[in-house]
C-alpha cells in the first residue's frame, strides 16, 4: 500500500509555521523560510537566557558600586568587608537595597567598614 505524507506534513508545516508568527515577511509566509529563521530565533533565545543572568549581574554590580563611593568606600572593600563581617546577602538584594532604602544600605556599609 502506498502512503503518502499529506496530513504529517501539513501538521509539521503548520506546527513550524504557528511558531513563525510575528517574523517578518516570508519568514512567516514560507514554510522553508520559516524553519531556517525559527532554528536561528531558537539559538538567539537559548543564548540570550545565558546573557540575561549577565546583564542583570553587571547591572547589580553598577548600582552596588555607585551607591558604595556615596559611603566612601570601593565596591571590592564593601563586598570583602561584607564576607569578613559573615553577612550573606546577595548582589540582587544589595542592589536593591541601594536604590530603594540608602539609609539600610548605608548601615551595612559600615557594618562591612568595621570589619575590615
Amino acid at each position: 500500500m502506498r502512503v503518502k505524507t499529506g496530513i504529517v506534513r501539513r501538521r509539521k508545516h503548520k506546527k513550524i509555521l504557528k511558531l513563525a508568527k510575528g517574523f517578518y515577511s516570508g519568514r512567516r509566509k514560507h514554510f522553508r523560510k520559516a524553519k531556517e529563521q525559527l532554528e536561528r530565533s531558537l539559538v538567539y533565545a537559548y543564548r540570550d537566557r545565558k546573557q540575561k543572568k549577565r546583564e542583570f549581574r553587571k547591572l547589580w554590580i553598577t548600582r552596588i558600586n555607585a551607591a558604595c563611593r556615596l559611603n566612601d568606600i570601593s565596591y571590592s572593600k564593601f563586598i570583602y568587608g561584607l564576607k569578613k563581617a559573615g553577612i550573606e546577602l546577595d548582589r540582587k538584594i544589595l542592589a536593591d537595597l541601594a536604590m530603594n532604602e540608602p539609609e539600610n544600605f548605608t548601615k551595612i556599609v559600615q557594618t562591612a567598614k568595621a570589619a575590615l
